[in-house]
């Protein structure tokens, strides 16, 4: 359970574009495939309603779910039959301290970020997209297909509260990545992410793709445990 337990902290990196929506228990649902640490493309679900999300990854037999006006953070181990549920703020506190223990506090060469249109255009998975090119003092990173398609709602404001605490404590590491993210805002959603850096001049390579979006109806109980599974509480963290 231990070992599984670190695929949820991964999945909390990637949550940049998530969706509130404003019936209580009305919801959606995003089909998307993620470059893992191995390379491969691996298939992510998350589902969003209210003030509640939740990521599941199906090839991992894992979920997370996060209930911020609950506190709650659940991470569900399928294979196992059982879950642990406690605090989100506490959670945030442990990563947050686990973070400054063992991420060098180096400072990092600021660099000027830029987003240039393209004009290339594409329907995506039936998505209608604009190629948005991502540069770092004229390299170029990235390229995003966005799409003005889907209706982002208060998207702002779900990155805001994840992004809040490790913001603190990680400002300077943390702002290259959001003043990509405000820069790309306009532009809508990426369905589609190629990314420069990792093939060393080799040619862009797929890290994120979005397959489908559907708004529907959620019941609360996906934002509960299974009621079979077992609860297992989570060891003391060491000091």
């Amino acid at each position: 359970m231990r070992g599984r337990i670190l695929i949820f902290c991964s999945t909390i990196g990637i949550l940049f574009f998530l969706f509130m929506i404003e019936s209580a228990w009305s919801g959606l649902v995003i089909e998307e495939v993620h470059q893992d640490r191995e390379g491969r493309m691996v298939k992510i679900i998350r589902s969003y309603s209210g003030h509640q999300f939740r990521t599941d990854h199906p090839e991992a037999g894992v979920s997370t779910i996060i209930d911020f006006e609950g506190d709650r953070l659940v991470m569900i181990d399928h294979g196992s039959r059982s879950y642990v549920e406690i605090k989100f703020s506490l959670w945030e506190r442990e990563v947050a301290e686990r973070l400054k223990r063992s991420v060098p506090r180096v400072r990092t060469r600021e660099r000027r970020i830029t987003v240039i249109r393209t004009g290339q255009r594409a329907v995506i998975n039936g998505f209608k997209t604009e190629k948005i090119e991502v540069r770092a003092d004229g390299e170029l990173l990235e390229e995003n297909w966005m799409t003005r398609d889907i209706d982002l709602g208060e998207v702002e404001r779900v990155m805001e509260r994840l992004a809040r605490s490790f913001s603190k404590e990680f400002k300077r590491e943390m702002e290259e990545g959001r003043e990509i993210y405000e820069k790309l805002r306009p532009y809508g959603l990426p369905i589609l992410t190629m990314d420069y850096q990792l093939t060393y001049g080799l040619g862009p390579i797929p890290v994120m793709e979005v397959k489908k979006i559907e708004r529907k109806e959620l019941g609360k109980d996906l934002f509960l445990p299974p009621p079979d599974y077992q609860r297992i509480l989570p060891e003391p963290s060491k000091r």
